[in-house]
């Protein structure tokens, strides 16, 4: 099964279409024991991150979300779901956040015009079964205030500039997030999540369409 959660603030039609158009049928799902039997989970995300918690908190999700991480099972996160993954975000004054990642989500500089929203390009750090057929500084889509900034640079997969240089993907172990919307963003989207999918899987990577 491949679980897409529903903790009350996630894109989720826009994600469910995204996988069912390359050949999956997601479940949708609260139920913290789907979460952990499932085969690959997709953490999606729109929203303020303090709201993100407590939903995940009050639904049993956050345990549920460590534990899949612990076993090393395929988890991928997106924008709010990224963000959440950290130790705390300044958003909203200050949240705790599920502590997998160390470090802090920031609020981008005075002087920046906030959002950050359209296409922007994912300069790729790491070399990633993620990125599999993906070009190097690939325009990905982007809707965000806060920016992860992790106190390890070696889980950095992908950076993005604007008027900062920030992270704009992550990866380790199993685990795989982006700031960026791949479900908002067109062919190379679509690819970033067959990818995740066959290397959840464990599928040999299929050619790029």
């Amino acid at each position: 099964m491949i679980a897409v959660i529903d903790y009350g603030a996630g894109n989720l039609g826009s994600v469910v279409n995204a996988l069912r158009s390359i050949g999956h049928a997601p479940v949708i799902t609260q139920k913290p024991i789907e979460i952990v039997k499932a085969a690959a989970v997709i953490l999606p995300g729109v929203g303020a991150a303090g709201d993100a918690m407590k939903h995940l908190n009050d639904l049993g999700i956050s345990d549920a979300i460590k534990q899949i991480v612990k076993e090393n099972k395929p988890l991928f996160a997106i924008c709010i779901g990224l963000q959440v993954l950290f130790d705390e975000t300044e958003e909203g004054g200050h949240h705790t956040c599920l502590g997998i990642f160390p470090g802090t989500v920031k609020r981008f500089p005075a002087g920046l015009k906030i959002p950050h929203m359209g296409w922007n390009q994912v300069n790729q750090k790491i070399t990633h079964p993620m990125f599999t057929d993906i070009p190097d500084n690939t325009n990905f889509y982007f809707v965000h205030s806060y920016y992860a900034a992790p106190q390890n640079p070696a889980i950095i997969a992908g950076t993005t500039d604007y008027g900062i240089t920030f992270c704009s993907a992550v990866a380790r172990d199993n685990v795989f997030a982006t700031q960026f919307h791949p479900e908002k963003s067109g062919r190379w989207g679509l690819r970033l999540y067959q990818n995740f999918l066959d290397m959840a899987l464990k599928r040999k990577p299929q050619k790029a369409q």
